[in-house]
């Protein structure tokens, strides 16, 4: 009979799941810096609107959903948070570069928002954010569906027993 205190293990992180928890970090501080120039701005385009939306509203939403998946990328790096992720951060840079180069015009109930300029404040940092936000978001769903299959139980993967059988 063992009397004491009983001992628990502390599990240390694998290579992979540092790597994951550091992407998810810099992603993180990416998408924050996506959300706070989307807040910070929003109010110098609410003029830029249609009957239904300003432009304004829109870079609210985008600072708003790039501020959840923030804290959703580091209370818990899981796929569909990656996923979600790689969608916040490539719609607003696909937006950016679109709006910058290409005179779209209104769409729907989307207002015309085309500005052909970098000189802007915070457009530049926003766009790089953006950019490198969706690379590493990508790269995180892509390592955390990896490490999430684990190792592969194909029976051509199981050993040989003595008997022939696996």
């Amino acid at each position: 009979m063992t009397t004491g205190t009983p001992t628990t293990q502390v599990r240390r992180p694998t290579g992979m799941a540092v790597v994951q928890r550091a992407l998810a970090a810099t992603t993180a501080v990416l998408l924050a810096i996506d959300a706070f120039v989307h807040f910070h701005d929003a109010d110098l385009y609410d003029t830029v609107t249609t009957a239904t939306l300003s432009q304004g509203t829109l870079f609210r939403a985008q600072a708003t959903a790039a501020a959840v998946v923030v804290i959703a990328l580091l209370i818990r790096p899981h796929p569909a948070v990656w996923a979600i992720a790689a969608l916040v951060a490539t719609s607003a840079a696909t937006a950016v570069l679109l709006y910058t180069y290409i005179d779209v015009g209104a769409l729907g109930p989307l207002p015309n928002m085309y500005e052909p300029t970098w000189a802007l404040p915070g457009k530049r940092a926003s766009a790089v954010a953006e950019t490198a936000a969706a690379l590493l978001a990508g790269t995180g769903l892509v390592l955390s569906l990896r490490i999430g299959r684990g190792p592969s139980t194909s029976p051509d993967d199981l050993p040989i027993l003595p008997s022939g059988r696996r």
